[in-house]
């Protein structure tokens, strides 16, 4: 089986999977958190390099405050437990997004997880938190155009790959497969740049319940697809 060497997951489905079973949204977050951490392990036991997954976007403040202060610390305790998850799976982990809107507590778990983590090299693990696509590639601009005024890079110089740099993946492959769990079909501004040649996979299960046969499943469909990057195939 031919395994794709970045994942990217949009974690769909966990206040629905929690409702339908009579249980608060916050519930089905927490059951959520626990199998992402098992779907590390089965992603590196796969061959997976990279693994990218959509854990809050910057949409997402819009719910009810009770669910994002939820989500908040759930975020806290997620982030402290990483640091033994990335030690067990010699896994780096970056945060993706602006994490600026978050208390100054979770910042500074985030640079600690990043900051341990660093030097890890066996799966590369990126979580996106206040995190849209088109957010991203905002700042992304306003920095290349800092640089520019400053004189660090001429117009003529701006390539894609230069412009990648400035994006909160550099130095990231793009994603060669995209997961959408809960049976929406949509990116919902989830690595608009990176995800221009990614092939798509959408799933009526619910996040909680994705588990190692669902994956392998969903690989198996990646292994279907002809990748042609815009080229022809050869007879």
């Amino acid at each position: 089986m031919r395994v794709p060497n970045h994942i990217a997951i949009i974690l769909d489905g966990n206040g629905r999977w929690a409702k339908a079973k009579g249980m608060p949204r916050s519930y089905g977050h927490v059951k959520g958190c626990a199998n992402l951490e098992t779907i590390c392990d089965d992603m590196k036991e796969l061959g997976v390099r990279y693994l990218t997954v959509y854990a809050f976007s910057t949409e997402n403040w819009k719910r009810s405050k009770e669910e994002v202060d939820s989500l908040m610390n759930l975020f806290r305790n997620y982030l402290k437990k990483c640091i033994k998850i990335s030690r067990k799976n010699k896994m780096r982990v970056r945060v993706l997004g602006d994490i600026s809107a978050f208390d100054e507590d979770i910042q500074q778990k985030v640079r600690e997880l990043e900051e341990f983590s660093k030097d890890y090299d066996e799966l590369f693990f990126q979580i996106a938190l206040n995190y849209g696509g088109r957010d991203e590639i905002v700042r992304g601009i306003r920095k290349l155009a800092q640089d520019a005024v400053d004189g660090k890079v001429s117009p003529g110089e701006i390539t894609e790959e230069v412009f990648e740099g400035y994006l909160d993946t550099a130095g990231i492959p793009d994603p060669d497969f995209l997961i959408r769990t809960s049976g929406e079909q949509r990116l919902s501004n989830y690595l608009l740049w990176q995800l221009a040649y990614t092939e798509f996979y959408f799933t009526d299960v619910a996040w909680p319940d994705f588990h190692k046969p669902e994956l392998i499943k969903a690989i198996e469909k990646y292994n279907e697809r002809d990748r042609r990057y815009g080229g022809v195939k050869e007879e």
